[in-house]
């Protein structure tokens, strides 16, 4: 799901939009940096109200540990404390006797809140703390548990290693969000996360004050109603439970979301429900007047939310919906429906009613995607006690605030680059094929979150960052975005998020980590130069596309695609073209940016045993840095395959028949280590990526995966085709599909044609493109 809402109006550097900060609840230019980062101290997100004195102090084992009044022993924020300072600085708090102390209190309406974008105080002041920093001691005081916690997450990340020893600033913080929830999401749609990462991910985001963790889980649930659609390896609904307890321990709520009506593919593929397609040959949306969809999605709601008690959201995603009231076919009749109700727009209206009631009636307070194919004048038709997940055009959040409707702002920090977020911009000099409109991924979502008018528009009630995993990421790359985007949340429009991305590599990684704004920079550059190196062309083999996250079809399907170097005539070995003078910048970048990518290793392999936190995340960056070396290790190559035939016509021109012939031998040489460095790379992510995610498999556990590919494809190449295929081979499925192969098979054949001519032995076995086991290609046996 590539997921675009209207809304974005407000793009392009932030400092340019001076005019807007007027929008923000006591809005002020920012300084060049904030006070604590002035100070050397990082915080995400940035305190509201920050009051520094000019001295900092020491904090050492010979502090104490002061649990008060409203605490209770084993409240979370105590272990988070203790732990959390043990684990990053070595530091522990004594339980009892004199010395310094850090103290604890939760009282009632102690902490009093400043002008915030949300308007329910009370839900705020919960969150609500104050942190006093002297060197007599500490002082914690919140409102409520949520508070304290993240007061404890403030101090944690506030401790300043320097000369030895460990620093506070001393003064006053003052802190509150400006609206109460705040959620990333969470995509298993294309894998499955072992249980412990989901615990992870819980406690990374409660430590940048995150408090929602939407999960997409699709078929990796076991359902008790629709057994039918559970992947062969999936959560039982005692683990997410678990989970759910886990979360809201931490004061993180994980709140189911479920797909309905289209993007439903990974219930409409499967043969068990092909009836309650809307249109027989898409597998996208399913048929919103079939009574059977709503006991089939109900079934599903009550089971995910038996096993997600205590949570108080549910994420009913309605987005995208084009096909509604527009079937009229043997098994769907939405088109007479939505004339008797006087639009597809209101039979829109009467699916969204009717399911978010069955959850409101549960006791769910239900998030929906409030757009087109909704109509605004249709708004007034909705439940008032609907939150609309994002703020789309005026029109819209004029029509939903006065129905009383809630909304949130919504980004997506990864639109749908491939393999790494777009945290930096390479330039379109730099590549073959630029993609209009990119932005630094992090800074767009600070401004989309701190700059939108639906700030003066709405009733805003939170904002959710996104990241969609149907292109297959891994979701180690979405850190950054999330942590700058969900500050802005906490804090709109301040700092600068170039500081806060600073801030982020040093909470994130430790002290260890250095120079980690470059290897985002080049992480983020070699990924896009991957995506633009390749060429792309309409696919004449697959079937149209009945439509996909833009809107209605049908459209052709483009694929990525590579021109190879022709083939040589078999009897002079003529060349047919210069395949390096026709890809000369192509060559030149992939030298360039195989420099690059020598730095990014570099980076990488110096950062692996330095960093103190979260080393596995640099592991997964670099298995993708190694996919990104492949293929330029293949442009090298191919370049050096033209030259090869360039030689081979030479020598064949002088009559050095067996020179002509080594040369082609060194191209099919070649040929083979290019499939050899692919195998290698998807060998080496494999492995990484595996060890925190269930395997990509067709069948376990007595499940099996789908049977029938999705009909509908959520991009506009030919990738979606190829989603189910098992493993991690849609990572080159470009590759893949190049028909490498034969073309190495017809350049061995007109090898052994000339080799015969000239009576010298040929080159014998056949070249398998498709094998991607073989990791280092035995030498061809020749006959003598």
């Amino acid at each position: 799901m590539n997921k675009f809402a209207p809304a974005r109006q407000l793009t392009g550097a932030w400092l340019c939009n001076t005019t807007l900060w007027l929008l923000l609840p006591g809005a002020a230019y920012p300084s060049t940096v904030s006070p604590l980062y002035a100070r050397g101290y990082t915080v995400i997100p940035e305190p509201q109200n920050v009051q520094l004195r000019d001295a900092d102090f020491q904090i050492d084992n010979g502090w104490r540990l002061e649990v008060g009044e409203g605490v209770k022993p084993d409240d979370v924020a105590v272990e988070s404390l203790k732990g959390q300072l043990a684990q990053r600085y070595g530091l522990s708090l004594a339980a009892g006797g004199g010395g310094n102390a850090v103290g604890l209190v939760i009282h009632p309406q102690s902490v009093k809140i400043g002008e915030t974008t949300d308007l329910d105080k009370a839900a705020l002041a919960e969150q609500a703390y104050r942190l006093e920093l002297s060197p007599g001691g500490i002082r914690i005081t919140a409102n409520a548990p949520a508070g304290l916690f993240y007061a404890v997450q403030t101090l944690v990340q506030l401790v300043k290693t320097e000369r030895d020893k460990l620093w506070l600033p001393e003064g006053e913080i003052v802190d509150w969000p400006d609206v109460r929830l705040r959620e990333v999401f969470w995509d298993e749609v294309e894998h499955l996360d072992h249980f412990e990462v989901f615990q992870q991910a819980i406690q990374r985001v409660a430590f940048f004050k995150v408090n929602g963790l939407a999960l997409r889980l699709n078929g990796h649930f076991e359902y008790a109603s629709a057994p039918a659609l559970v992947d062969p390896y999936a959560l039982s609904a005692a683990q997410l439970q678990e989970l759910t307890d886990y979360g809201l321990r931490y004061h993180v709520q994980v709140i189911p979301y479920l797909d309905g009506p289209a993007h439903a593919n990974f219930i409409l593929e499967r043969d068990e429900y092909t009836k309650l397609r809307e249109f027989p040959q898409s597998a996208f949306e399913m048929c919103s007047t079939n009574p059977d969809t709503y006991k089939l999605l109900e079934g599903m709601y009550r089971d995910l939310m038996d096993a997600n008690r205590g949570v108080k959201y549910f994420h009913l995603s309605t987005d995208e919906a084009w096909f509604i009231g527009k079937a009229d076919n043997d098994q769907c009749h939405e088109a007479e429906r939505a004339r008797q109700l006087g639009s597809p727009s209101k039979l829109w209206v009467e699916f969204t009613s009717k399911t978010a009631t069955y959850l409101r009636d549960h006791g769910r307070d239900v998030i929906f995607w409030g757009e087109d194919p909704l109509q605004a004048e249709d708004i007034p038709l909705l439940p008032s006690w609907l939150i609309s997940g994002e703020v789309y055009n005026a029109a819209y959040n004029k029509a939903f605030r006065s129905r009383g409707i809630q909304q949130m702002v919504y980004t997506n920090s990864l639109p749908d680059d491939p393999l790494f977020p777009a945290y930096f911009v390479l330039s379109p000099n730099e590549q073959l094929h630029p993609r209009k409109g990119t932005e630094e991924r992090a800074t767009q979502v600070f401004n989309e979150i701190s700059l939108s008018s639906a700030r003066k528009e709405a009733n805003l009630r939170g904002v959710g960052v996104y990241a969609w995993g149907d292109l297959g990421p891994h979701p180690e790359t979405f850190w950054l975005g999330y942590a700058v985007g969900t500050s802005a949340a906490w804090h709109p429009g301040s700092p600068d998020p170039h500081e806060l991305s600073n801030s982020f590599y040093r909470l994130f990684y430790g002290p260890g980590a250095t120079d980690m704004g470059r290897l985002y920079q080049l992480m983020s550059t070699q990924a896009q130069f991957w995506s633009s190196s390749w060429d792309r062309e309409p696919s004449g083999a697959l079937p149209l596309v009945f439509g996909y996250s833009y809107g209605i079809g049908p459209f052709t399907p483009e694929i990525e695609t590579l021109a190879l170097p022709p083939v040589p005539t078999a009897d002079y070995l003529l060349s047919r073209g210069n395949w390096r003078h026709e890809n000369t910048e192509r060559v030149r970048l992939a030298w360039k940016f195989l420099g690059e990518n020598d730095d990014l290793l570099h980076l990488l392999y110096r950062n692996l045993p330095s960093v103190q936190f979260n080393r596995y995340n640099l592991e997964v960056y670099l298995s993708i840095a190694k996919l990104c070396r492949q293929n330029l290790l293949m442009l090298k190559s191919l370049g050096e395959i033209s030259d090869d035939f360039e030689e081979a016509q030479e020598q064949a021109a002088k009559l050095h028949y067996a020179d002509a012939v080594t040369a082609l031998d060194k191209a099919l040489g070649t040929a083979g280590t290019i499939r050899d460095e692919r195998n290698l790379a998807l060998d080496e992510v494999t492995t990484t990526w595996y060890e925190t995610w269930f395997p990509r498999v067709a069948e376990a556990n007595g499940r099996h995966a789908a049977r029938n590919p999705q009909d509908f494809v959520d991009t506009q190449t030919s990738e979606g085709a190829h989603r189910r295929q098992m493993g991690l081979l849609y990572l080159i499925n470009r590759e893949f599909s190049l028909p490498f192969g034969d073309w190495v098979n017809q350049l061995q054949e007109t090898r052994n044609r000339y080799a015969a001519a000239h009576h010298l032995p040929p080159r014998v076995g056949k070249f398998d493109w498709q094998d991607t086991t073989t990791l280092h290609s035995q030498p061809i046996d020749r006959e003598l």
